[in-house]
């Protein structure tokens, strides 16, 4: 899933298959627990080095957004760095800097999350300014004036000025018919050259609220003086009513669909995507995790079919990529991409052909269960690894709250991938590759667009 965060470095996010342990060790203690005014409070232990980190999540992201509203979440993010009733701009981040601490901000489609990774004793602090802006945030305007020209700026270099972000973001605008994940994060820019700061105050006061939101520390701490702390920073911050947040569903066969692109890039290049359910609208678990290995039989790694029969065998694609988020609040999109070979003077038209070849065998026949032991390996192996970070073990958490699912599946994942068998994948390959469900992007470079 896209997501944009406010510095250039900082945090980067854990892969969207969640991670898990590889043996039968115990979970690390982990403790849930909510103040009167609804916040959410999950405190994971870590006791390997004495740091910490505090992220503070919002349900509320560009899923959200209505049209004409568009990037309303992202603004508002960069916004909450502007002041409060304690701080000017800046002040915040000046005083975690004198601190050592590290601190970004992120917003997706499903949320928004500030976080600060800091030494244990120090966790104080981080409330106490968190809880300071959740409170009383302003919205200078002189500073939002200022702060949207960023903002369109980023547009611009980070989507505008780059073909292969700029045909994703039309591709997603066409593949999520029925859903708000049609809406780019960062906004469209009519939208942005129109947001005014009191749609950004409107938009906070909707949002931003303790019951609309969860705290999650993970670290060297104790649960019972992180309760306090929270008690003392955020337990005298009011609930407030929150709008009514529907699940964003998608058609089950909208229909084929198709786009050609001409952009300025130097190669022709294919999208391919099928809608699917995520983990919070499958009928069965057991789907999602066929398609999340799915993905990693066709691109997961050198061995993977896609580099090893496509890529090297047929010589048909320069390279094709296989990708499925399975942790959004609503439905999901199983994509594919692939760039033919020029070399071989191969075309758009082959390389799709060639990805629905791979398609069809998964419908045809079940992967051996070498082959599957295999790629959960695989997979099993980099997400431990990633897990080893309390910054993605964090993440990882409030991914999982702020979508509607429950933090207690970072422990159960190694029985639920184990579970899948060859025939779970066939079945999911039967039931979710169909043509009505398939979206078709075909980018062109500009001086094609004639021929």
């Amino acid at each position: 899933m896209k997501m944009i965060a406010r510095h250039t470095a900082g945090l980067l996010l854990a892969a969207l298959c969640l991670p898990f342990t590889a043996t039968a060790a115990a979970p690390q203690p982990t403790h849930e627990f909510s103040l009167d005014n609804g916040l959410k409070v999950i405190v994971r232990e870590d006791h390997r080095a004495p740091v910490v980190v505090s992220q503070l999540w919002y349900k509320v992201g560009s899923s959200y957004e209505t049209p004409g509203q568009t990037g309303l979440s992202h603004a508002l993010e960069h916004m909450m760095f502007k002041g409060s009733a304690k701080l000017g701009p800046g002040d915040a981040s000046r005083v975690l800097r004198e601190l050592g601490a590290e601190e970004n901000a992120f917003t997706s489609d499903d949320y928004t999350a500030y976080y600060q990774v800091l030494a244990r004793d120090r966790l104080a602090v981080a409330f106490e300014l968190e809880a300071d802006r959740l409170a009383s945030l302003r919205l200078p305007p002189e500073e939002f004036k200022r702060e949207i020209e960023v903002i369109k700026e980023e547009r611009r270099l980070r989507t505008d000025d780059r073909p292969s972000n700029l045909a994703f973001e039309r591709f997603k605008a066409m593949a999520y018919p029925a859903s708000g994940y049609h809406t780019p994060t960062i906004g469209w820019m009519a939208d942005l050259e129109r947001m005014t700061v009191e749609e950004l105050r409107t938009w906070y006061e909707a949002w931003y609220a303790p019951n609309n939101a969860t705290l999650v520390v993970v670290g060297d701490v104790s649960v019972s003086e992180v309760k306090v702390l929270a008690e003392r920073y955020f337990g005298p911050i009011p609930a407030r009513t929150v709008p009514p947040a529907k699940m964003p569903l998608e058609l089950a066969a909208p229909g084929e669909r198709r786009m050609t692109l001409y952009l300025k890039t130097q190669l022709p290049s294919l999208i391919m995507g099928f809608n699917v359910p995520g983990l919070a609208t499958a009928e069965a678990p057991r789907q999602v995790h066929a398609l999340r290995l799915i993905a990693a039989l066709l691109d997961g790694g050198y061995s993977a079919r896609l580099p090893t029969r496509l890529e090297r065998g047929e010589e048909l694609v320069s390279g094709a990529s296989a990708w499925y988020n399975a942790y959004p609040r609503g439905d999901s999109l199983f994509i594919l991409s692939a760039t033919p070979n020029s070399q071989t003077g191969k075309t758009l038209e082959q390389a799709e052909a060639g990805l629905w070849r791979e398609l069809q065998d998964l419908q045809a026949k079940p992967p051996s269960a070498e082959e599957l032991a295999r790629v959960r390996a695989q997979v099993i192996a980099g997400l431990v690894y990633e897990r080893d970070s309390i910054t993605s073990q964090a993440t990882t958490i409030g991914q999982l709250e702020t979508v509607g699912l429950s933090w207690k599946l970072i422990d159960q994942e190694l029985a639920e991938l184990e579970a899948v068998t060859p025939a779970d994948i066939q079945a999911a390959a039967k039931t979710f590759f169909t043509r009505d469900r398939l979206s078709v992007a075909h980018v062109l470079p500009e001086e094609n667009r004639d021929e």
